[in-house]
C-alpha cells in the first residue's frame, strides 16, 4: 500500500496523484488497525486518483442524489453518440457517488448493457470513462447493484492482462469491491477462471497491479465459502509459491503488495485446509527469515507502515506452529527470540497490538518445544517479558501463559524462574480484578511451587497469602486459592512436597 509509482498533477485537484493515493492508503491502514481483530473484509475507491467533473474533488465533496428523471438524462447523453458522451460519461461517474443514485441507475433499462458497450470500445479515453463508472458501482453498499454488475466480470477479467497498469489497477480494484458484496458475483467468477487470471497477473512486475491483485485475493479469500470451494482453487495454481515470495521480498520491493499477500497467507492458513502445502514451500523457514530482516532494519531505516507487515506475519507463524506440532524444529533459531523482543520494544507504545501479537507467537513456541524455554532464559529475556505484563488484560494472560509453559519443563525451569524477580511482579496481578488473569496467575503459582518449594516460602515472606485470601469467594477461582493456601501453609521440606501433589486435582 505504499508504492512509489508516480502519476501527473490532477487536474482542478492541487494535489499530486501519488499525494492522493498515500491518503487513501493512511485510510486504509487505519481501517486494517481498527479491524484487526475481524476479518478484513472492506472496498477500495480509486476515484481519488482522477479529478471530478465541474472541479468537484471526490475526496472533499458528496453529489446529492438525483431524480429518475435526472439519472434518465444522464443515460440518454451517455448513449448518444455526440463529441460530448465522454463528459457525460464524466458527469454520471460523479453522480455515481450517491447510493440513491446507484439504485436508480441500476433499475433502468438498458443501463448496465450501455456502460458495458463504453467500457470494450476501442476508444480508451472512453473506456476508461465507463470503467470508473462501474468502479463507482462496484463501490456500492447494496448487494442489489453489485449483481447488477454481473454482466460485466467476464470483460474485467479479460482487461487484467492489458497494457494499461492504470486501467488494470482500476479493473482489479472493481473486481474486488464486487467480490465483497456478492456470493452470485463470487460465484460467477470462479468458473470464468479468476484463479488462472490472477495466477498470470501474479508475475507483473508492476507493484500497482500486485497490490491490486492482492486486494482481490484477500476479499476472495475471506469468503465464508472459500476452504471448500476457493482455497482448493489457489492451491491448485502457482499462487501459494508467488505470493510467499512477495511477502518474503516486501523489505526490497514494494510493501504494499507484501502486507496484501501476507495477508492472504494468513487467510489461507487459517483455512485449516493447506498448512501442509505451504510447510512444503517452506513457509515457516521463510516467514523466519523475513520476521529476522525485518527485525534488523529497526530503528534506523523501517519502512513506514513496516507495523502492517509485522502483524500478518506473526500471525502466520503462530497459526502455523497452532496448526501443525512437531513443525518448531524447522525454526529453531535463538535469533527468532530477539526480534520478537526488538520488535516488541519497537513498537510498543506506538503500536500496542503488536504486544499481542508477538505473545501469541511466544507462546506457540514455548508450548511444546523446551529449546525455545531454555533461550527464553539463557538470553535473559525474562526482565523483558514480565514488564509486559500490566499492558492489557489479553497481554497479562498470555504473558503468564508463555510463564506456564516455561514452568511446565521441570524443576530447572521453575528455578530459574524463581531467580528472576518473577514473585514480586506476580503479586500485583493476583491483585486484579480479571478471574482470567488471576487464574493463569494460579496456575504459574502451582507450577512453581510443586517444582520449587522455595518459592512458596518466598512467596508467603512477601505475603503472597494475603494476595490470595481475597479470592477465596470468586466461585471459579476458590478451589484453585485453597489449593494453592494449603501449600503454602506448610513448612519447608518433605511435607511440602505432600501438600504440592495434594493439590495437583485442583489444577488439573
Amino acid at each position: 500500500m505504499w508504492g512509489r509509482r508516480r502519476r501527473g498533477a490532477v487536474p482542478g485537484g492541487g494535489r499530486s496523484a501519488e499525494e492522493l493515493r498515500a491518503r487513501r492508503r493512511e485510510r486504509e491502514a487505519a481501517l486494517r488497525k481498527a479491524r484487526r481483530q475481524e476479518q478484513l473484509v472492506s472496498k477500495r475507491l480509486l476515484r481519488e486518483d482522477t479529478a471530478e467533473e465541474g472541479g468537484q474533488d471526490g475526496a472533499e465533496s458528496m453529489p446529492g442524489p438525483l431524480s429518475e428523471d435526472e439519472v434518465l438524462q444522464l443515460l440518454r447523453g451517455v448513449q448518444r453518440g455526440s463529441e460530448d458522451r465522454k463528459s457525460s460519461l464524466g458527469r454520471l461517474r460523479w453522480a455515481l457517488q450517491n447510493k440513491e443514485t446507484q439504485q436508480k441507475f441500476v433499475r433502468l433499462d438498458g443501463s448496465i448493457r450501455t456502460l458495458i458497450g463504453l467500457f470494450t470500445s476501442s476508444l480508451a479515453d472512453m473506456q476508461m470513462e465507463a470503467a470508473r463508472c462501474l468502479h463507482e458501482l462496484s463501490h456500492s453498499s447494496d448487494p442489489a447493484v453489485a449483481e447488477a454488475c454481473l454482466p460485466v466480470t467476464s470483460y474485467l477479467l479479460t482487461y487484467l492482462s492489458g497494457h494499461s497498469v492504470e486501467f488494470t489497477e482500476l479493473c482489479l480494484y472493481t473486481l474486488g469491491n464486487l467480490v465483497v458484496e456478492s456470493e452470485a458475483v463470487r460465484k460467477q467468477l470462479l468458473p470464468q477462471g479468476i484463479i488462472p487470471v490472477l495466477a498470470s497477473c501474479i508475475q507483473s512486475p508492476h507493484e500497482a497491479v500486485l497490490e491490486g491483485l492482492g486486494y482481490v485475493l484477500s476479499q476472495l479469500l475471506q469468503a465464508k465459502e472459500a476452504p471448500t470451494e476457493i482455497v482448493p482453487l489457489v492451491l491448485d495454481s502457482v499462487l501459494p509459491q508467488h505470493m510467499l515470495r512477495l511477502v518474503c521480498s516486501g523489505l526490497k520491493a514494494g510493501t504494499g503488495a507484501a502486507v496484501e499477500f501476507a495477508w492472504c497467507l494468513h487467510y489461507i492458513v487459517c483455512s485449516h485446509t493447506a498448512n501442509a502445502v505451504l510447510l512444503s514451500l517452506g513457509a515457516l523457514p521463510a516467514l523466519t527469515s523475513l520476521l529476522l530482516d525485518m527485525a534488523s532494519e529497526i530503528p534506523q531505516d523501517a519502512p513506514e507502515g513496516l507495523e502492517l507487515l509485522v502483524c500478518p506475519v506473526l500471525r502466520c507463524l503462530s497459526n502455523l506452529l497452532a496448526e501443525e506440532t512437531g513443525c518448531e524444529g524447522q525454526i529453531q533459531d535463538e535469533r527468532l527470540l530477539i526480534a520478537l523482543f526488538l520488535i516488541l520494544q519497537t513498537f510498543f507504545q506506538q503500536h500496542p497490538f503488536i504486544v499481542q501479537e508477538c505473545l501469541w507467537l511466544l507462546n506457540n513456541l514455548t508450548a511444546d518445544e523446551p529449546f525455545f524455554c531454555s533461550a527464553l532464559l539463557s538470553l535473559d529475556l525474562l526482565p523483558a517479558l514480565l514488564q509486559l505484563l500490566p499492558c492489557s488484560q489479553m497481554a497479562g494472560v498470555l504473558v503468564l501463559t508463555v510463564l506456564c509453559n516455561v514452568a511446565e519443563k521441570g524443576p530447572a525451569y521453575c528455578q530459574q524462574l524463581h531467580r528472576q524477580p518473577a514473585l514480586p511482579l506476580l503479586l500485583p496481578a493476583l491483585a486484579l480484578p480479571d478471574p482470567e488473569v488471576v487464574g493463569q496467575c494460579l496456575e504459574l503459582l502451582h507450577l512453581l511451587f510443586l517444582h520449587c518449594p522455595e518459592a512458596a516460602a518466598d512467596f508467603v515472606r512477601q505475603g503472597g497469602h494475603r494476595a490470595l485470601e481475597q479470592h477465596q469467594s470468586t466461585p471459579e477461582l476458590q478451589e484453585r486459592v485453597r489449593a494453592l493456601l494449603d501449600m503454602v501453609g506448610q513448612p519447608l521440606g518433605a511435607s511440602t512436597f505432600s501438600s504440592c501433589h495434594a493439590a495437583l486435582s485442583a489444577f488439573s
